[in-house]
C-alpha cells in the first residue's frame, strides 16, 4: 500500500500520538508498505522508512507549548509523485483540512483517526461556549472520511453519540521491549525523590502538564501522606502553576524525560498516577502496566475500559479528596492489593506490542481496497494527478 499520512504534531513534539504514529511507521515500514507524512516543520526529514514533508507550523492557544502544522496548500506536486492508494489524515483540526481538501481533488478514499478530545478541553479553559462549536467543527471533518478510528471503544461510544459516522477501533499498543520492570535502579529512584527514606513511596505522573489534566487535586493528599513523594515527568504551560500549588509537598518536576530514561523512572517509582478525566485512552497506563507499575486513575470511561473496571488498576473519583486518599493508600501499601493488580497487568501486557494496533490498522485499511480500484479504473491516464 501506498498511503499519505497527514498529522497534526511529530517530532520532535511528544505526545501519545507521536507515540503511536512513530511505532505505526516502523511496523508499516516491516511490512513493505510505503508512506508519505505531511507533519509539522523542525521534525525530522524521514523516519523509519517514510518521506517527511515539513509544513509551516503554529502554535495554537489551547496548546502554547506545541506546534501544529497550518492548513496549506503547495503540497499537490508530492502527492502526484507518490500516488497514495489513499489518505489518512491523523487528528485533523488544521492540517486535516488540507488532507480532506487533497482527498477530494484527487478522488481518493480517505481514513481520519480520533485522537484527542479536544472539545471537552473547552470546560477547563472556562470556555463552556466553545464545546458545542468544537463537537460541530470535527464531526464535520471526521464524517468526510470513509472511516473514522477511534483508540478506545468507549470514545467510540462517544462519537457515536455525537454523530459521527463510519467508526471503527484502533486499539492499544506499547513498546514492551523499551518498558520493563527490570529497568528499575536506585539511581532514577535517587532522582525521582532526592528525599525520600528507605521506606517512602513514590507517585509517578508522566505526560503533559496543562489544567485538564486535574493534578491539583493531589495536593490535599501529599499534605496527610508525608511518606509519599510524588515526581512529575513532563512539561507544559501549566508547570509554574503546578510549581506553585505543589511547595511545601514532597513533589519533584523533572521536565520531559524520553526512551531508555522514561522507562527506567516509571520502573522505579512505586505507583502510577493517572488524574485526566478528558483523554481518548491514555497510552502512558500501558506503559505503566508494561513497566510493572500498579496505576490509580480518575474515573473516566476510557479509564474503565483500561483498567477493566478495577481489575488492572485502582480507579478514584476525581474531587473526591476521601477517594484519593484511600485509592492512594492501597495503592501503595496494600502489598496484597498491589500483587493483584500487577498479576492482571501482567495479563494484559503480553498483548500489548505494536503489532497487533498495526494489523488492525491495515485490515481497516484493506477495506478500503474496492474504493481504490474504483478510483484507479475511472480516471483517465494521469489525469487525476
Amino acid at each position: 500500500m501506498r498511503i499519505a499520512m497527514f498529522t497534526e504534531t511529530f517530532l520532535p513534539g511528544t505526545d501519545g500520538i507521536v507515540t503511536r504514529l512513530c511505532a505505526t511507521l516502523k511496523h508499516l515500514e516491516a511490512q513493505g508498505h510505503e508512506v508519505l507524512l505531511f507533519a509539522p516543520a523542525g521534525g525530522p526529514s524521514e523516519y523509519a522508512s517514510a518521506k517527511v514533508i515539513g509544513v509551516p507550523a503554529f502554535r495554537f492557544f489551547l496548546y502554547p507549548e506545541k506546534k501544529f502544522a497550518m492548513p496549506w496548500g503547495g503540497y499537490a506536486r508530492h502527492i502526484r509523485e507518490f500516488q497514495p492508494d489513499f489518505i489518512h489524515t491523523l487528528n485533523p483540526a488544521f492540517v486535516g483540512l488540507t488532507a480532506i481538501y487533497y482527498a477530494k481533488r484527487f478522488r481518493l478514499p480517505l481514513v481520519a483517526s480520533f485522537h484527542t478530545n479536544v472539545p471537552r478541553y473547552a470546560r477547563h479553559y472556562h470556555l463552556n461556549w466553545l464545546e458545542p462549536v468544537l463537537w460541530w467543527y470535527f464531526r464535520t471533518l471526521h464524517n468526510q472520511a470513509q472511516i473514522n478510528l477511534c483508540t478506545s471503544r468507549a470514545t467510540l461510544e462517544e462519537l457515536d453519540e455525537h454523530g459521527f459516522k463510519n467508526l471503527g477501533l484502533w486499539e492499544r499498543g506499547v513498546d514492551v521491549s523499551l518498558f520493563s520492570p527490570g529497568r528499575r535502579n536506585e539511581t532514577m529512584r535517587k532522582r525521582l525523590a532526592p528525599d525520600a527514606g528507605p521506606d517512602d513511596k513514590i507517585l509517578l505522573y508522566v505526560g503533559r502538564l496543562a489544567s485538564e489534566k486535574n493534578l491539583e487535586q493531589l495536593v490535599p493528599g501529599l499534605k496527610q501522606q508525608h511518606n509519599v513523594h510524588f515526581a512529575v515527568v513532563g512539561d507544559g504551560p501549566h508547570r509554574r502553576d503546578l510549581e506553585r500549588a505543589f511547595a511545601g509537598t514532597h513533589t519533584v518536576f523533572t521536565g520531559y524525560m524520553f526512551g531508555e530514561e522514561l522507562a527506567e523512572a516509571y520502573a522505579s517509582a512505586d505507583g502510577f498516577l493517572f488524574p485526566s478525566t478528558t483523554e481518548t485512552l491514555g497510552l502512558v497506563l500501558f506503559e505503566a502496566m508494561a513497566s510493572g507499575l500498579p496505576i490509580m486513575a480518575a474515573n473516566s470511561a476510557p479509564t474503565q475500559e483500561v483498567l477493566e473496571s478495577g481489575k488492572a488498576g485502582l480507579i478514584f473519583q476525581s474531587g473526591d479528596l476521601d477517594s484519593l486518599l484511600e485509592t492512594m493508600r492501597e495503592l501503595l501499601f496494600d502489598e496484597s492489593r498491589r500483587s493483584a493488580i500487577n498479576e492482571r497487568a501482567a495479563e494484559i501486557v503480553q498483548e500489548l506490542d505494536w503489532r497487533r494496533p498495526t494489523e488492525q490498522l491495515l485490515s481497516h485499511y484493506e477495506t478500503l481496497t474496492p474504493a481504490v480500484q474504483r478510483a484507479h479504473s475511472t480516471r483517465v491516464p494521469d489525469s487525476r494527478w
